[in-house]
């Protein structure tokens, strides 16, 4: 087994959009309306948009491969990119998306720990994301690696108003 992770440049924008979509929509197609999904997919992962993200400096996008083929990736928010005011020690983990087939080979905590050594490496006592509450695997993930909820915060699907668990879990 081999796994590799690889920071992302714009020149992976299409691949970005690509496992983008596909694992968003694989994770959230079943509790969620086609039309919602929709308007989220192209507001999200438009490739204007995933150009925006890669191109700001407090933002960093990392692939991972699993025996050379892309698996997922993990995106990292600071400062100015964080999607909540959680402070300047903190460091958002914004997604960690496994492609289906490469669910349970341990590379979620791969990208966890690739964003704990970002988070010590720009000196940040905390790491924190959002999660949907419906979204009891992943729940179960972070509890696992030592986050707990903290709080909770509006997330839109389309017109739905969803929430999501604010998990956070200290380094120092």
């Amino acid at each position: 087994m081999t796994v590799k992770i690889k920071k992302c440049s714009l020149e992976d924008i299409q691949t970005l959009q690509e496992i983008s979509i596909e694992t968003f929509n694989d994770t959230f197609k079943d509790q969620n309306s086609p039309e919602n999904l929709k308007v989220y997919l192209e507001k999200a992962f438009n490739s204007k948009q995933l150009e925006k993200e890669l191109s700001n400096i407090s933002s960093e996008f990392f692939l991972i491969c699993f025996n050379e083929v892309l698996a997922g990736y993990l995106k990292v928010n600071i400062n100015d990119a964080l999607s909540e005011k959680m402070g300047d020690e903190s460091l958002e983990i914004e997604r960690i998306y496994i492609r289906n087939k490469f669910q349970g080979k341990g590379l979620g905590k791969y990208l966890q720990n690739k964003a704990v050594e970002i988070a010590i490496r720009k000196n940040k006592n905390t790491i924190w994301l959002g999660v949907w509450e419906k979204n009891e695997n992943a729940i179960a993930f972070y509890k696992k690696m030592g986050f707990v909820q903290t709080g909770a915060h509006s997330f839109y699907m389309g017109d739905e108003e969803q929430i999501d668990l604010i998990m956070t879990k200290t380094l120092i």
